[in-house]
């Protein structure tokens, strides 16, 4: 019997976190920023986040460095695979340029696909607009470095 951490990794097969990592690496191809995917069971019931997405993202972002990019332009897709609740989070540098209403555009593409239980799509167009906002924002340099893992972080 699987452990309460392999969940979220059972949540999705190993064919579709592949297509996963592929769309972290896609999107990142083309831009300075970083994605980051992270998956969990649940959203944790106690404090400070008291199963609050939007704060379990923070302190996921925190935990995995992503504040420590060069250019503070990585964005932090999570989701709490039980209890389906999820956040996007973009550092301050990207934040400021692209504002809360693209937050928004984001949030309301994955609750579309996620209602539909197309949680892979969901994911992945979330991601290739992030992505392109990124690129937007931050092109890719010739002297760019990959700051952070494609892996799904869990």
């Amino acid at each position: 019997m699987p452990g309460r951490s392999d969940i979220p990794r059972q949540f999705l097969s190993e064919a579709e976190q592949e297509q996963l990592r592929a769309a972290v690496a896609a999107a990142e191809k083309r831009t300075s920023g970083e994605i980051r995917l992270h998956l969990e069971r649940d959203v944790p019931a106690k404090a400070p986040v008291n199963g609050d997405a939007y704060l379990r993202a923070r302190e996921v972002f925190a935990g995995l460095k992503m504040h420590e990019t060069a250019e503070r332009n990585g964005v932090l897709v999570y989701l709490a695979t039980r209890s389906r609740r999820f956040a996007v989070l973009g550092d301050e540098q990207l934040h400021q340029r692209v504002g809360e209403a693209f937050w928004n555009d984001v949030r309301d593409l994955l609750a579309a696909r996620f209602r539909e239980d197309r949680f892979l799509e969901g994911l992945c167009e979330g991601i290739a607009l992030v992505g392109e906002k990124l690129r937007a924002h931050f092109p890719h340099r010739t002297d760019d470095l990959n700051e952070l893992p494609d892996e799904i972080s869990y």
